[in-house]
């Protein structure tokens, strides 16, 4: 035998040694003892034996450690899972907490009611509306729609009627612009007109107050037979002094001024009825004037331009919105230089408007039209230092004079250029083709009115009748005019 056979001899033993040590815990692999034709064969075969004991040895380690594997990988999502369940339900609270906190602090209705009905109960006040409010329960407070907790306002069903009923949570002390129009206490104490006041004499206090909202206009005294007509309650031809304390508490309310004013007019919605500074208007079935009501979370993601595009989308056809579009234009007529006299319309937004199923624009808030007397003598009293210190509301300002540290009390843009700005959009996005351009030409006109200007009056009525002549010259033959 050479050195050659005998190497290869000695390696296949060990191997064969390695094979029966390498199957332990089963049965040996016989294929190990197979041997080949020859020296080469059989260290070939060897070869082969122990590269599969090698790998059999192996495989119970991987078989330990997939398993492992595999739990880790469990375990990870599972915390995940639970991170992200975790973190929605405390979103989720959060959200719940806001929604739930604001509406306790915005709708307050029922406290509301409870301080009028008690007021009621003892004499204290009077009205149209306290007995189906307090006693009969037929005046019933629905949905609330607050967006101020000091101003309450609710849907809500007067027997057969729909109505809007609005509540005030706090007590006017007089007309200051500083900072809120109508600031209040947290509750009316109803202690005006004190108790032995004449009707006469309550006559003197109306008539004193309205020449302090409205001027001093040669019709007064007709304004304040409206405002005592209203009072009358129960139409007896006689003022209670539960009544007088009614509308006097109503009449610091600009709403209430002007359904007084405007009342007959088909672009105010009627005043249904009252108990105290509680008091109930005829609903607008479709406000605000355009646009859709989204989640508050959806709307801090949608960008201004397409929010703009899509309260556009979601207004009616064309001639439908000149219809609309002209009863804006007819209330700006009837606010400027009206019959007892002129109020600022200082927030011209979608929001403060609706129109009803014929597509007659109606207002929905009032607060903020204001007389424009009162307008000007609040901000004569106001103390500036740039023109940003001399506005109200979104659209109502003036500038400042730097030599007075004062505001001065002319308006910069008159109602008609506010309106014009609100209904550009609006009028323009599907206007017919034939009218297009020449309507535009004319809302740009409109937009660039000043307030101060000699000339103001006349571009004001011309523009106006120019404008409304276009319309409804377009619409006058459809079925929507």
């Amino acid at each position: 035998m050479t050195k050659h056979d005998m190497l290869a001899d000695q390696l296949m033993r060990a191997w064969l040694i390695s094979c029966e040590l390498g199957a332990a815990g089963g049965s040996p692999d016989h294929s190990c003892f197979s041997r080949g034709e020859g020296g080469h064969s059989s260290l070939v075969s060897a070869v082969r034996c122990g590269v599969s004991v090698m790998a059999r040895s192996l495989s119970p380690w991987l078989w330990l450690r997939k398993p492992i594997y595999i739990q880790a990988r469990f375990s990870y999502l599972h915390m995940k899972y639970l991170f992200f369940s975790w973190l929605a339900v405390f979103v989720g609270s959060w959200v719940v907490y806001v929604e739930y906190s604001s509406y306790t602090e915005l709708c307050r209705g029922h406290e509301c009611k409870n301080a009028i009905c008690d007021k009621f109960r003892k004499g204290v006040i009077d009205g149209t509306a306290c007995s189906s409010l307090c006693e009969k329960d037929t005046l019933y407070l629905g949905k609330c729609l607050s967006a101020k907790p000091s101003n309450q306002v609710y849907s809500g069903s007067w027997g057969d009627m729909e109505g809007i009923i609005k509540c005030h949570m706090e007590e006017v002390h007089h007309y200051d612009l500083a900072a809120e129009l109508e600031p209040r206490r947290e509750a009316a104490s109803f202690d005006r007109p004190t108790k032995g006041t004449s009707v006469e004499k309550f006559r003197e206090m109306v008539l004193s107050h309205l020449k302090a909202k409205v001027g001093d206009q040669a019709n007064l005294q007709d304004l304040a037979a409206l405002v005592l007509g209203v009072a009358d309650a129960n139409k007896d031809g006689q003022i209670s002094l539960a009544e007088a304390r009614s509308a006097w508490a109503l009449l610091q309310l600009n709403e209430f001024l002007l359904a007084v004013v405007l009342q007959g007019r088909e672009h105010t919605p009627r005043l249904l009825g009252f108990c105290g500074d509680l008091y109930v208007m005829e609903k607008v079935p479709y406000a605000p004037l355009y646009g859709i009501s989204l989640p508050w979370a959806v709307e801090l993601w949608i960008p201004a331009g397409l929010r703009r595009s899509m309260d556009q989308w979601a207004s009616p056809s064309w001639p439908r919105k000149a219809k609309i579009a002209i009863g804006l234009l007819e209330l700006v007529e009837d606010v400027f230089h009206g019959t007892f006299g002129s109020f600022l319309m200082c927030d011209v937004s979608a929001a403060g408007f609706g129109y009803t199923e014929r597509h007659d624009l109606k207002v929905v808030d009032a607060k903020r039209i204001v007389p424009e007397a009162a307008f000007q003598e609040a901000m004569r009293e106001r103390r500036c230092e740039v023109d940003s210190d001399c506005i109200y509301g979104a659209d109502c300002y003036t500038s400042c004079d730097l030599t007075k540290h004062r505001c001065t009390t002319e308006v910069t843009r008159p109602n008609l250029a506010k309106a014009c700005g609100a209904l550009k959009d609006y009028l323009l996005r599907g206007a017919p083709s034939d009218i297009k351009e020449e309507l535009e030409k004319q809302l740009y006109a409109c937009i660039a009115l000043k307030g101060a200007t000699e000339q103001m009056e006349m571009e004001h009525s011309l523009i106006l009748n120019n404008l409304k002549t276009l319309l409804w010259k377009k619409i006058s033959h459809t079925k929507d005019s």
